[in-house]
Parts: structure tokens; C-alpha cells; sequence
């Protein structure tokens, strides 16, 4: 059997500088058996074969390329091949995914895929499987399929899955259930070595989801000398050994949602943990651990006026932040927050990712501090003032950035193409149909 493994665009036109590559196409194509064809296409780097022979085709789709992911489907189907939807979006909207596709994969692949293969053989697709909540294990990824893809030279390498917060924005919850489950150790130790690079991100949801896991992955790779990157919350820095620990096993940045200065914001978003008024303190330990912070921002909750922007920004820079996200709520379907503003009428759009019009970085609630568009455009300009030459330059002078010359040409990178990056998803385009 012929099987087209896809990974849609986000909108027309659209190709960003920093693209990396898609860990699901790579688990799904370990997990299919050699006697069947594969090829795997991320429509982000190359154009979709439309028109060339194959069997079945199976896209992986998250909320932001949903609809761009129904328009592929209905391509094929009118063509009579079998299209299998999965991803966070199907596993959160099974029921309009099932309007596009003949088949739909709710939750992990790891169990459910090799069923899809077998009923696709026989012609018995059936239009619902449903993963267990907690696959046996995890693949590690076939990473034959990414070459010459021209993605970026990292890594991209998952230990657990899930995350134990339960943030009101946050789709994790709603795709893992509660819990993390973690790899063996060893198995990861053992792909790192075969990706035969030290430059390596943890797409983990909160590498720090567990101490205990945490303190065994870092003591296991240490020896590697990798220069690493993940995501993680604030608490690392309340943990001086563990802080310690990161630094000597090569961590170069930590992605952490700092979301909001303001405490009643983060009462509401169910994250008090993060502290509002321990935040310098806490981002002075990782960056004097010579570890940098890539901050994200979200603006939209209640507490928010037209002046909190200028506030964020500020703080953003004061801290000298490797990269700052400053972007408007995103109500993610199967959310608390996108059920909350629905029910009080407060959407823009109520199923915002078919609009042909939307662009990512508009607002799509009605905030009680500002108007829409007022989000909008605070989010641009915090976004672009960050980012701009002046900017980057105030941010260098950092114990972190300039801790292993690494980091500072790290720094300088990821600042470059992310300048590059907000202007082509800013610039005035039409959303794919």
C-alpha cells in the first residue's frame, strides 16, 4: 500500500524561517511496516503531490492548520483515496473532523496506527479509533524521512508526554488527561546517541512535570555534553541543585510561560503557582545559572487594560529575555477558557479556525479591559519593539547570553530569524482555503 504521510501549512503562501522538524510524521512512519510505500510531506517546506498515485493518506493537523487540513482531505477523497485525520485538533474535535475525513485517530498514535494500517489493507476503515489514555510506550521517530527537508539544526527529542498543571488555556490537559508518562531513560539516552548531534530540544510540555524524572534524565545525559533546550516552568529555579544539575548537563534556554505580572491574571488562569511577585528573583537564578529565559506573554484576561503592554514590555526587556512571546489569549477548543468565553458570548469567532479571514495574531475574544482590536494591536507592538534591532541589542548584556559563546551565538540567531518570523506571519495575507 501506497501511504502519504502530511503535515499542512498554516496559510497561503505562508513559510516560516524557523521550522523544525514534525516529531508526529516521524513516530507515525516508525510505526508503519516496511512493506508498505511511505512518503512523508510537510507542506511548510514542500508543495502536496495532489495528483500523483497513492493509497491512503493519513494528515496530522493541529487547531491553526485545521481548516488548510480539511481543504487536503477533500482534495483526495473527491479523488477516492481514504483520508485518516489525527492530531490535536481531530483528538479535540472528533466530531467535525469526521466531516472530512473517512477515518479519525483521537489521542496517541502508538496503539491505534497499526489497527488503521490493517483495516486501510482490508478496506474496512472504521471512522473512529480511539487511543487508550495511556499508550504502553512511545516510538522513538523515524528521522530518515526529515532528510533534506533543509529543517533547523536541532533536534527534536520527547521524554514525557502530558503535563500535572491544569492552566485554563492550556489544550495538554484536554489531549493527555492528567498524569505524565515518561520514557525509560535509557531508550532516550539511547536516541540521543544515534542523533548524532549535541544540539538537541525536549519538546516535553514541562520537562519539570516531575523531579524525580527530571534528575534522572539530566544525571543519564550529562555525559553526552549535548547543548539542550526545553520547556519548563518557573519552579526549576526554587531547586538549586536541580538549577545546578541543568546547567552542567548543557541546558542553553528554557521556555517558560511567565503569562502575565499580574497575580489576579494568574489566579484566573489557575497558575498562582507561577508568583507573580517572585518573578525577578526567579529569573535572576536560571540567568545567573547562565541559562537563558525565552519568556511567553499572553494578554486578554480580566485584569488587563490598554497599559499592560507597555508594562510587559518593559519587564521583558529589564530581564533581558533570550525571546519574548506577547500574543492574545488563544481560546484552543476543549479548553476551559475557550467553554467560558463561549458561554458568555465572548468569542470574535466561534469556531475562529475556519474563518478564511483570521489571521494568528488577532484576537479572538472580547476582553473586558480593551477592545479586540486594541489586543491586537498591544500584542504587535510589544511583539515588534522586542524584536527590533534596538531591542536585541539592549537584551545582549546578559551573564546568560554571554555564559558560553554558544549562547550568545544562539542568541543572535534565534533573534534574527525571529525578527524574520513575525514579519512573514504578519504580513498581509489570505488564510488557505
Amino acid at each position: 500500500m501506497r501511504i502519504t504521510l502530511i503535515y499542512p501549512r498554516f496559510a497561503e503562501g505562508y513559510k516560516s524561517p524557523a521550522r523544525m522538524e514534525p516529531l508526529a510524521l516521524g513516530i507515525l512512519a516508525a510505526l508503519t511496516p516496511k512493506e508498505h510505500t511511505l512518503r512523508v510531506i510537510d507542506e511548510r517546506v514542500e508543495p502536496v503531490p495532489l495528483d500523483e498515485p497513492t493509497d491512503l493518506i493519513g494528515i496530522s493537523a493541529c487547531t491553526f492548520s485545521a481548516r488548510r487540513a480539511y481543504a487536503i482531505a477533500a482534495h483526495y477523497r473527491a479523488r477516492g483515496v481514504p483520508v485518516v485525520l489525527g492530531g490535536f485538533h481531530p483528538t479535540l474535535q472528533p466530531g467535525e473532523a469526521g466531516a472530512h475525513a473517512d477515518a479519525v485517530v483521537v489521542g496517541d498514535a502508538e496503539e491505534t496506527w497499526p489497527h488503521v494500517l490493517r483495516d486501510a489493507v482490508d478496506r474496512r476503515l472504521r471512522p473512529l479509533y480511539v487511543s487508550p489514555s495511556r499508550p504502553a510506550a512511545a516510538t522513538t521517530p523515524d528521522r530518515s524521512v526529515f532528510a533534506g527537508k533543509g529543517y533547523l539544526p536541532v533536534r527534536l527529542v520527547q521524554y514525557g508526554r502530558g503535563c500535572p498543571r491544569s492552566c485554563d488555556f492550556c489544550s495538554i490537559r484536554a489531549f493527555y488527561g492528567g498524569g505524565v508518562r515518561h520514557r525509560p531513560v535509557g531508550e532516550v539516552v539511547e536516541e540521543l546517541r544515534a542523533c548524532r548531534t549535541r544540539r538537541v530540544f525536549f519538546v516535553d510540555d514541562n520537562l519539570m512535570s516531575s523531579r524525580h524524572a527530571l534528575r534522572a534524565l539530566l544525571e543519564a545525559v550529562a555525559p553526552l555534553r549535548l547543548r539542550w533546550s526545553s520547556q519548563m516552568d518557573i519552579s526549576i529555579a526554587d531547586d538549586a541543585d536541580l538549577l545546578d544539575l541543568a546547567r552542567r548537563s548543557g541546558c542553553q534556554s528554557l521556555t517558560i510561560g511567565i503569562e502575565s505580572l499580574s497575580a489576579c491574571n494568574l489566579r484566573q488562569m489557575g497558575k498562582s503557582w507561577n508568583g507573580a511577585s517572585r518573578l525577578v528573583e526567579r529569573l535572576a537564578r536560571i540567568r545567573d545559572a547562565g541559562i537563558m529565559v525565552y519568556g511567553s506573554f499572553v494578554f486578554g484576561y480580566d485584569d488587563d487594560d490598554p497599559s499592560v503592554f507597555e508594562r510587559t514590555l518593559a519587564f521583558a526587556l529589564e530581564q533581558r529575555l533570550f525571546i519574548a512571546n506577547f500574543s492574545p489569549l488563544q481560546p484552543l477548543p476543549g479548553t476551559p477558557l475557550y467553554g467560558r468565553l463561549r458561554r458568555e458570548g465572548r468569542l470574535v469567532y466561534e469556531r475562529w479556525w475556519m474563518e478564511p479571514g483570521y489571521r494568528w495574531h488577532e484576537a479572538l475574544l472580547e476582553p473586558r479591559g480593551m477592545s479586540a482590536q486594541q489586543l491586537t494591536d498591544g500584542c504587535r507592538v510589544a511583539r515588534n519593539s522586542f524584536h527590533s534591532l534596538a531591542g536585541i541589542a539592549r537584551r545582549l548584556p546578559s551573564r546568560a547570553h554571554l555564559a558560553h559563546p554558544s549562547n550568545l551565538a544562539l542568541y543572535l540567531a534565534a533573534n534574527v530569524v525571529s525578527r524574520r518570523d513575525i514579519r512573514v506571519k504578519t504580513w498581509p495575507r489570505r488564510v488557505a482555503s
